[in-house]
């Protein structure tokens, strides 16, 4: 079951804000209160026939009735984006939260933003509460190229040099361990990016000593240490053999099939939506923030919503006791 309560909605207008990134501005049938940095909304989409949810960071705290959203359409989507960068406006839309499971902690005395490509989406909001706030930040924001590059321009004339962009077509990478060694102590770090960025990012805050709960991150669960492929699920309790195919979720093939599943981010950060693995055939690729690396390496759980396995299959126990 989902831990969602519905609203309609109604898009309002859309833009393109790179080749395959669309903005989207959504207009609740009611108005709720101004959303915190890093919330996110849900949406009801349509994959063929099938309905389905996909979340979407908010750009900004909605507080003039409008949620924004940015969707990137990716090549292996497995169809939600495709779904999203189809509405045209004027379109109905269900909708859900917003909801926060990357919370902005107001107050301390310094703050790093690690934004890798559509990652700048939650790291937006959030910048824009730090300046008002007159906090002291700095957003580094990494793209493959300039034309990769969403809502920089009006970033930088919003919060200025406290933004600085980072192309790879140019040769420049971002120096995570010297942002990291500038912050004051007690700063805190949110970042949001491609699972490299975020490991990264990890291992040059453990390096530089900093308590763990200083560093936040935020996944889009698209990317993962292996490429994305076909694999089989055996649920022996409930004499289930189930293939999840390339372009499908563990969580959507288990739902498929009948299976009850408790769930509610989809994006691998709340946890609920998690399994216990009785034997791993191949190899688990744990591409959530809910577990610590140390959980991950035990492969005692995973969260189905954006783990895979490669390399073979997995069996597994699941919260649901019918049959």
């Amino acid at each position: 079951m989902a831990l969602t309560d519905w609203i309609p909605a109604r898009l309002r207008a859309t833009r393109a804000l790179t080749p395959d990134i669309r903005l989207l501005e959504i207009e609740p049938s009611r108005l709720a209160a101004p959303a915190p940095p890093g919330s996110h909304l849900g949406v009801a989409v349509m994959i063929g026939e099938r309905p389905d949810t996909r979340s979407y960071s908010l750009l900004d705290s909605g507080a003039d009735g409008v949620y924004r959203i940015a969707v990137k359409r990716l090549p292996d989507s497995r169809g939600g984006s495709a779904y999203m960068h189809g509405l045209e406006p004027g379109a109905r839309l269900g909708i859900s939260g917003p909801r926060n499971h990357f919370g902005l902690t107001l107050g301390r005395p310094g703050y790093l933003l690690v934004a890798g490509g559509i990652g700048i989406t939650p790291l937006h909001a959030m910048a824009l509460a730090l300046h008002q706030a007159g906090a002291p930040f700095r957003l580094l924001y990494a793209a493959r190229t300039r034309q990769d590059l969403a809502l920089a321009d009006s970033l930088q004339a919003r919060i200025g040099d406290r933004l600085e962009v980072f192309l790879d077509e140019e040769g420049r990478r971002i120096d995570l361990a010297g942002a990291i060694t500038d912050l004051a102590p007690g700063a805190e770090a949110y970042v949001c990016g491609p699972f490299g960025m975020m490991e990264a990012a990890r291992r040059a805050w453990a390096e530089a000593g900093r308590p763990a709960q200083g560093l936040r991150f935020e996944t889009f669960g698209t990317g993962g240490r292996h490429a994305t492929e076909p694999f089989t699920v055996r649920i022996p309790r409930l004499s289930k053999e189930i293939v999840v195919p390339r372009n499908q979720t563990m969580l959507e093939a288990l739902e498929a099939a009948g299976v009850g599943m408790i769930h509610d981010c989809r994006r691998g950060e709340c946890g609920l939506c998690t399994v216990k693995i009785l034997e791993a055939e191949g190899t688990v690729d744990h591409r959530d923030v809910f577990f610590s690396e140390a959980q991950k390496a035990t492969n005692a759980q995973l969260c189905t919503c954006v783990s895979r396995v490669v390399g073979g299959g997995i069996t597994i126990d699941t919260a649901d006791r019918a049959g």
